[in-house]
């Protein structure tokens, strides 16, 4: 089973993300917020579509 990212480090990592935004502009604020891998990795394989607010990152990884 591969590892996936705390709540709270990946809302961290995601601070500042303009919404609505895809998973390309979710790995981008999160490099630029030096994000660790594990929080990379869990946003890499992620659907790409459009996610509309950060509880629906979450609720995609999360729930």
């Amino acid at each position: 089973m591969e590892a996936k990212a705390d709540p709270v480090e990946l809302q961290k990592a995601l601070a500042g993300v303009d919404y609505p935004a895809n998973r390309e502009d979710l790995v981008r604020v999160a490099l630029s917020h030096g994000a660790a891998a594990v929080v990379l990795n869990t946003l890499q394989r992620m659907p790409n579509r459009r996610y509309d607010s950060p509880s629906e990152v979450s609720q995609q990884l999360f729930w």
